[in-house]
């Protein structure tokens, strides 16, 4: 086992739990911090403009970062994984970023897919996907987002019906702004289907293999510079065997798979996905900031480098604040979901993914203003990220729905919708 993967899986069992007092991150945690940072180093922005460029994907990078034990560094260990849990995987996609060399599908493929499959799925589908997330051979897309629903998840309309002659499911509908579905395995869709008990339509969550037959993908033209692309699923009675439910059902006990945990199991994923995307933010916001100090530390025009100017150097320190504060917010809903509190993960999700993303924008603007043209130029590869660090703030969740979220369920104010 090489060092990089022992400290992966050694950081992972001994993330604490429940210790309220204990410092946010473990030596082990920083250890982590380290070997990834070097990881990212090795590889860096160029390599990922150039992959971009190229109409192409990390594959190099993700194949690293699935050797040394990376991707999978919150999964089970029974499954090959680091058996830690989102907060070790916070960790690396961050210092990624922090590297200039983000991967987005860590978001999707081991948080949303692999934490879902691990605490909900049956044990075939745990078998089936777990190793594979893990080590990084097999990867998930996430499809939840609808043209018509927007921001309000009751208006899903995706729905499964069962086929009474063979038990298969047959589900019809629509998803957009997917990412990932062409190198992805398999998609997680969000569906519903009726409760025959009250006739009203219940969430529940399908694994849905790429090729599929019914399954349709059409790439969405994007301004947005990513080696992710953007699909448009369309679901026309895609039939998929009883197992291809998660968790196997309908159940019966609380908390289990199957089709009365639907809303569990989706929410289940949703706060690791605010939680990863909050990483990404500040991952990028660093690499920004660190881009933005170096060129002011030499940059000289009259007698001293821009940077001992105040209204450069201030403006930056400001960022570096913004960055540590979102930084103490993810870490502790990272900390909250692990340890199993799904209600003040939620809450502290919400936030930290508001704060990173609005600390990512405005970091990447001062960076771009203190470079002035050479903010713009590719050679500094910072004007890319203009309209990356923009889309934290949209998705998965819009600032605006946060900030809803927090004045309804936080300070106890009515809704107006």
């Amino acid at each position: 086992m090489s060092t990089a993967r022992s400290t992966a899986r050694a950081t992972a069992r001994s993330a604490p739990r429940g210790t309220a007092l204990a410092p946010l991150e473990t030596d082990e945690h920083q250890d982590l911090r380290a070997a990834v940072a070097a990881l990212g180093k090795r590889y860096g922005r160029d390599y990922m403009t150039r992959v971009v460029a190229e109409g192409g994907h990390p594959d190099e990078l993700w194949a690293d970062a699935a050797r040394l034990g990376y991707l999978g560094v919150n999964l089970p260990e029974e499954y090959g994984g680091g058996g830690g849990g989102i907060t070790e995987l916070a960790i690396v996609l961050e210092e990624l970023g922090a590297a200039g060399s983000p991967l987005l599908m860590m978001v999707v493929s081991p948080a949303i897919c692999g934490t879902v499959i691990a605490r909900f799925g049956t044990e075939e589908q745990k078998r089936a996907w777990l190793p594979g997330l893990a080590d990084g051979s097999r990867t998930m897309a996430f499809g939840i987002t609808e043209p018509d629903a927007g921001s309000n998840s009751h208006r899903i309309t995706t729905t499964a019906r069962r086929d009474p002659d063979s038990g298969d499911w047959l589900l019809t509908g629509r998803k957009v702004f997917i990412s990932g579905v062409d190198i992805a395995d398999a998609t997680l869709i969000v569906g519903r289907t009726s409760d025959a008990r009250t006739g009203s339509l219940k969430p529940c969550l399908f694994i849905v293999p790429r090729d599929t037959p019914g399954f349709e993908r059409r790439q969405i033209a994007m301004e947005l510079q990513a080696a992710e692309k953007q699909f448009e699923l369309t679901l026309d009675d895609v039939r998929l065997p009883a197992g291809a439910l998660v968790g196997g059902g309908p159940s019966h006990a609380f908390g289990s798979g199957g089709e009365d945990a639907g809303l569990l199991q989706l929410f289940a994923g949703l706060n690791p996905e605010r939680i990863m995307t909050a990483a990404f933010s500040l991952g990028m916001a660093r690499y920004a900031l660190r881009r933005a100090t170096e060129y002011a530390g030499e940059r000289t025009v009259w007698k001293t480098p821009i940077g001992a100017h105040q209204a450069i150097a201030h403006p930056l320190a400001q960022c570096h604040i913004e960055i540590e504060l979102a930084r103490l917010m993810t870490q502790k809903a990272a900390r909250l979901y692990d340890e199993g509190d799904d209600m003040a993960a939620g809450e502290a999700a919400n936030m930290a993914k508001l704060a990173a993303a609005d600390a990512c924008v405005k970091t990447v603007d001062q960076a771009v203003h203190t470079l002035g043209g050479n903010g713009l130029t590719k050679e500094f590869g910072l004007a890319s990220l203009i309209v990356a660090s923009r889309v934290a703030r949209i998705a998965p969740v819009s600032r605006e729905m946060i900030l809803n979220y927090v004045s309804h369920q936080t300070l106890g104010l009515p809704k107006s919708y």
